[in-house]
C-alpha cells in the first residue's frame, strides 16, 4: 500500500476496496488531504491497473501542471516520465507515462477520437465540487461510453466540498447501487476567522472595493505573520491593487507581490507557487483558481474580498456577459481553508458576520448558466440527439440548448433536425469554441488562415490591451484591428503576447492536420471583419443614426460604443464582445464591416424583398425595396409605382385601421345597404343567401369584394373615387338584384302617376314620403317584401311638413282625414281639400276647390 504521511491514506484501504470490487468511487477529502498527489499514485498499482494509464482530470490549466510535478518530485522525476500531463499549450508525457494529468477538455477530445479510451484503467475527476461545464460533459460521455461499449473503466470522483450522495447515486453501477462514498478527515491547522467589512461583500461600484482590499492587507501584515494570499475577482483587479500596493515605494520593506490568474505566462504562475527563496514575505493576488487544488506554501493569512467573475450567457440574446458576483459560503470556506495548510492562520473576511449567511450555500454548476455552443456540438458529434439519454447532476437547461443548436445551424455544422453534418464534424475537431472554429475554416477557404488564426488567438487570450475591457475593466480602444496591430509588432504584455502567438500558432497547425475532401483554395481579398462576421453572424449591426453611437444587431439588441470610438463611423460593424448587463448592449470589442464582407459571409441568409405596407401617420401605402439580414436592414430604397397585388394588400389593411367609413358613402349606397338588410330580416331561413353589407361584414369581407377596385389607389383621398355603390351591387349579381327590386323597391307608383322615394334607413322604415293630394283615392296603404310588409306613409301639407304618419291609410281616411282637412282648409284655401278623399281625383299641385 502507498504511503505519503498525509492525511489521505488513512482512506485509501477503503478507496481500493472499492474499485476492487466496483467500477466507481466518490471520495471526499478537505483541502491538504492529499487527494491529488497520493491518490493516482496509490491506483497506479493496483492489479486492475497494471500495464495500463490513469488519467487525472484537473479544472485549470495551472493546477494540472502543478499536480503533475509534485507527483513527479514524489517518485525523483520530472514531468513526463512516469507523471505526464496535457494541457492546451503544454503537453509532458512519454512512452513511460503510467499517470496523465489533463485538463478537462482534453478529455473530451480523448473521448471523442476514441470512445474505447484504449489503454485507460481509471479516470479521476478532480475538484468535481467545481461542476464545470467540461467535467459534467466529460463524465456524462464517460458513464455513457462505459455502459455501451462495455468497458473495464474505473471512475472516481474527487472533492473538498460535495454532495457526495448525489454524485454515488450517478455513479450508481448496472442494479442501480450508488458508488461507495469513502470520507478522509484530512489534516488542516486553526484559522482565526475576522469579518472585517459592512454588510455584504462590496461589488464594484461608488466605493472602490480595490481600495478596501488594500486597506485589508496593510492591516493584515501589521497583524500576523506569513505570505498573504488575496482573492479577486479578476486580473484587472489583481493589476490595480497591485499598483495601489506599490504606491510610495510597495507595501512593505521585503514584502514582494506576485499576481496570479489563468492568462499568466507560466513562469509568472510558477513564481506566485514557490516560497521566496530569501525569506521575505509574498502578498499574492489570485483569481478564484487558487480556491482548490493549488498548494501555495507559506500561506497563513488569507485576504477575501467575496468576489467573483463568472460567464452568464443569455439564451434570449445568446450573449454571454461577465458579472462579477458574491461568492457562496461553499466557496469562502474553500478560501478561508488555504489559511490552515500549514500551519495556524487568519482569514480577513471583506463583509460582516452577520450578512455571511446571506450568501448563497453553493456556486450555481457552469452548465446552468454557460454557453452551451461547444456542449452542443460536442453532443451531436457524440451522436447524441437526446440529451436525457445521458446521465447528469444537472441536465443541460432546454432553452440555453436550443440556443446553442440554433447557433449550430446557422453556423452549418447541424442540419434541421439537429444532427451533425460533414462540415460540423470538421468544427467539431477543432480545440475552439464552435464559432472560432467556423472562423478558422472560412479562413482556409479564402487563404487568410493567419489572419483567422490570430483572430482565434486574440479572442480566446487575455486583451492585449489591458484597458479594452475584456477582464471587465470597460472603456478603451474596441477595434479589433488595434490588437492586430499590436500582436504584429510585438508591442504588448510579454506574457500574454506569448500565450496569443502559441495559440494562433496551435490553430494554425489544427488546420494544417490532414482532413478528407480539402478543396483547393481561392485567394480573395479577407479582412478581419469578414471573418468576425463569418463567427459572429448574430451581432453584425448597422449604424442607427449618422451621429450616433448606436448601432443595431442583426440578433434583435441594441448595441452602443460607451466612449467615442473610431468605428462609430463605420455604418456596419460585427459586435464580438460585449456587456449585455444594460437595455442596450455595451460593446467592448468589435470589427468595421463593408457591404461586400456582409455579401461574402451571409448572402444565402440576406432577404430581399419589396415591403409594402399601410402607414396611418400619411394615410396612404408606403413602398420600400429593402434588403434585411435577420433584425437589421440593410438597404432600402423607395419603390414607385409599388407592386398592385401588395398595394391593394397595403390599402385593405389601412381600411382595417381607418374603419369602413373611410368609403365614399353616399344615400344611394347606404340605402341599398339598409335594402338588402331588410331583404336578410325578411325570413330568417333565406337570410343566409343574401350577402350581409353591414359594416362590420363588409370589412372583414373586403378582401374579397373591394380588391378588384383598389388598383391605382395608394391613399385615403383616393378613396373618394371608388364606385362603391356598384362595387356593392356586384356582390348581389343579377338574380338577387332582380330579386331585391321586387321584394324591396327603391320607389312606389302613386295615383298622379309620380314615383315616392322608399326610404329604408329612416327610423319607420320602410317610409316612403308624397304631399297628401298625391295618394287622394288610393284606399290602402300599399305593402312590400312580398306583401308582408306596409310601407309607412309621411302624408305631406302643401308646404311639405309632417301632416300625418300611417301605415293604415284606410283608417286614416275614416278617421284622422276629418281633422284634417278642417285646419288645413282655413291654412291652404287654394289646394285641393276633398270631403271624400277616396273618390277624390289625385293631384300633383293647387287644384281649384268643388
Amino acid at each position: 500500500m502507498f504511503h505519503s504521511g498525509l492525511p489521505i491514506d488513512a482512506a485509501l484501504p477503503e478507496l481500493m476496496a472499492a474499485l476492487a470490487h466496483g467500477a466507481a468511487a466518490v471520495l471526499q477529502a478537505p483541502p491538504g488531504a492529499g487527494k491529488s498527489t497520493v491518490v493516482p499514485l496509490a491506483l497506479q498499482a493496483e492489479s486492475w491497473a497494471r500495464g495500463r494509464r490513469i488519467l487525472m482530470l484537473e479544472p485549470r490549466r495551472i493546477a494540472a501542471r502543478a499536480v503533475a510535478r509534485r507527483m513527479a518530485q514524489t517518485l525523483g522525476e520530472a514531468a513526463g516520465e512516469t507523471i505526464g500531463y496535457r494541457t492546451r499549450f503544454d503537453t509532458r508525457v512519454g512512452p513511460r507515462t503510467r499517470i496523465e494529468v489533463v485538463t478537462e477538455g482534453v478529455l473530451t477530445r480523448m473521448l471523442q477520437s476514441d470512445p474505447g479510451l484504449e489503454g485507460v484503467a481509471a479516470i479521476l475527476f478532480d475538484e468535481f465540487h467545481e461542476r464545470s461545464l467540461q467535467a459534467d460533459l466529460g463524465l456524462a460521455l464517460v458513464l455513457d461510453a462505459r455502459s455501451t461499449l462495455g468497458l473495464d473503466l474505473r471512475i472516481v470522483a474527487m472533492s473538498a466540498t460535495l454532495d457526495g450522495a448525489a454524485v454515488a447515486a450517478l455513479l450508481a453501477d448496472a442494479t442501480g447501487t450508488p458508488a461507495p462514498l469513502v470520507t478522509s478527515m484530512g489534516r488542516s491547522f486553526p484559522v482565526t476567522t475576522q469579518y472585517v467589512g459592512r454588510g455584504m461583500p462590496l461589488l464594484p461600484g461608488p466605493e472602490s472595493p480595490e481600495r478596501v482590499v488594500v486597506l485589508a492587507v496593510r492591516r493584515a501584515l501589521g497583524e500576523s505573520p506569513g505570505d498573504l494570499l488575496v482573492f479577486l475577482p479578476g486580473a484587472g483587479e489583481i493589476r490595480r491593487v497591485a499598483s495601489m500596493l506599490e504606491e510610495g515605494g510597495g507595501p512593505a520593506p521585503g514584502v514582494r507581490v506576485l499576481p496570479l490568474y489563468g492568462e499568466l505566462d507560466p513562469a509568472a504562475q510558477d513564481a506566485a507557487l514557490e516560497p521566496d527563496r530569501s525569506g521575505g514575505r509574498r502578498i499574492v493576488l489570485a483569481t478564484n483558481i487558487a480556491e482548490t487544488s493549488l498548494t501555495i506554501p507559506g500561506i497563513r493569512i488569507v485576504i477575501d474580498s467575496g468576489l467573483v467573475r463568472r460567464s452568464v450567457f443569455d439564451p434570449a440574446t445568446g450573449m454571454s456577459r461577465l458579472e462579477t458576483q458574491r461568492i457562496s459560503r461553499a466557496s469562502a470556506d474553500q478560501r478561508q481553508g488555504r489559511a490552515g495548510r500549514v500551519e495556524a492562520g487568519v482569514c480577513y473576511r471583506l463583509w460582516s458576520e452577520g450578512s455571511h449567511r446571506s450568501l448563497a450555500a453553493a456556486t450555481p454548476p457552469e452548465i446552468v448558466d454557460a454557453d452551451l455552443a461547444p456542449l452542443a456540438l460536442e453532443l451531436a458529434a457524440w451522436g447524441t440527439a437526446d440529451v436525457a439519454s445521458l446521465r447528469w447532476l444537472d441536465a443541460p437547461p432546454t432553452a440555453m440548448l436550443a440556443a446553442a443548436r440554433d447557433l449550430l445551424r446557422r453556423l452549418g455544422a447541424l442540419d434541421a433536425t439537429d444532427r451533425l453534418l460533414s462540415y460540423g464534424r470538421d468544427l467539431a475537431r477543432l480545440p475552439a469554441h464552435p464559432r472560432l472554429a467556423h472562423l478558422l475554416q472560412v479562413a482556409e477557404e479564402r487563404d487568410a488562415l493567419q489572419l483567422g488564426a490570430d483572430l482565434a488567438a486574440l479572442l480566446s487570450e487575455r486583451d492585449l490591451m489591458r484597458g479594452g475591457g475584456r477582464d471587465g475593466s470597460g472603456g478603451g480602444d474596441t477595434d479589433i484591428a488595434s490588437r492586430l496591430d499590436l500582436l504584429r509588432r510585438g508591442q504588448a504584455d510579454r506574457g500574454v503576447l506569448m500565450r496569443v502567438r502559441q495559440s494562433s500558432e496551435q490553430f494554425r497547425r489544427a488546420m494544417r492536420a490532414p482532413r478528407a475532401g480539402n478543396a483547393p483554395k481561392a485567394r480573395r481579398d479577407t479582412s478581419a471583419g469578414l471573418l468576425l462576421a463569418a463567427a459572429y453572424p448574430d451581432r453584425i449591426g448597422r449604424r442607427r443614426g449618422a451621429a450616433e453611437r448606436r448601432y443595431a444587431l442583426t440578433n434583435g439588441r441594441g448595441a452602443e460604443f460607451i466612449d467615442a470610438d473610431r468605428l462609430t463611423q463605420q455604418e456596419f460593424i460585427v459586435a464580438v464582445e460585449l456587456d449585455d448587463r444594460s437595455r442596450e448592449a455595451r460593446i467592448r470589442l468589435a470589427a468595421a464591416l463593408d457591404r461586400a464582407d456582409i455579401e461574402a459571409v451571409c448572402g444565402a441568409r440576406i432577404e430581399k424583398r419589396d415591403e409594402v405596407e399601410w402607414s396611418s401617420r400619411d394615410e396612404a401605402v408606403t413602398a420600400r425595396r429593402v434588403e434585411r439580414l435577420d433584425a437589421i436592414v440593410l438597404s432600402d430604397k423607395p419603390l414607385n409605382p409599388p407592386p398592385a397585388e401588395l398595394a391593394r394588400a397595403a390599402m385593405l389593411t389601412g381600411l382595417q385601421v381607418m374603419g369602413v367609413d373611410a368609403l365614399p358613402w353616399d344615400d344611394d349606397c347606404r340605402q341599398l345597404q339598409a335594402r338588402v338588410r331588410f331583404v336578410r330580416a325578411l325570413r330568417a331561413e333565406e337570410a343566409a343567401t343574401w350577402p350581409d353589407l353591414d359594416d362590420a361584414a363588409l370589412l372583414a369581407t373586403a378582401e374579397d369584394w373591394l380588391a378588384p377596385w383598389l388598383d391605382g389607389v395608394t391613399r385615403r383621398a383616393h378613396l373618394a373615387r371608388l364606385p362603391l355603390h356598384e362595387a356593392l351591387r356586384q356582390q348581389l349579381g343579377h338574380d338577387r338584384l332582380r330579386k331585391l327590386d321586387e321584394l324591396a323597391p327603391t320607389h312606389l307608383s302613386l295615383p298622379t302617376g309620380n314615383r315616392a322615394r322608399v326610404d329604408y334607413i329612416d327610423d319607420l322604415a320602410p317610409v316612403a314620403s308624397m304631399r297628401m293630394q298625391e295618394v287622394f283615392g288610393l284606399a290602402t296603404t300599399p305593402r312590400i317584401g312580398g306583401g308582408a310588409v306596409p310601407v309607412t306613409f309621411k302624408l305631406l301639407s302643401p308646404a311639405q311638413r309632417p301632416l300625418q304618419v300611417t301605415r293604415d291609410l284606410a283608417s286614416f281616411w275614416r278617421n284622422a282625414y276629418i281633422e284634417v282637412r278642417k285646419d288645413m282648409r282655413g291654412r291652404y284655401p287654394r289646394h285641393y281639400w276633398p270631403e271624400n278623399p277616396l273618390e277624390a281625383e289625385p293631384t300633383r299641385g293647387i287644384k281649384k276647390r268643388r
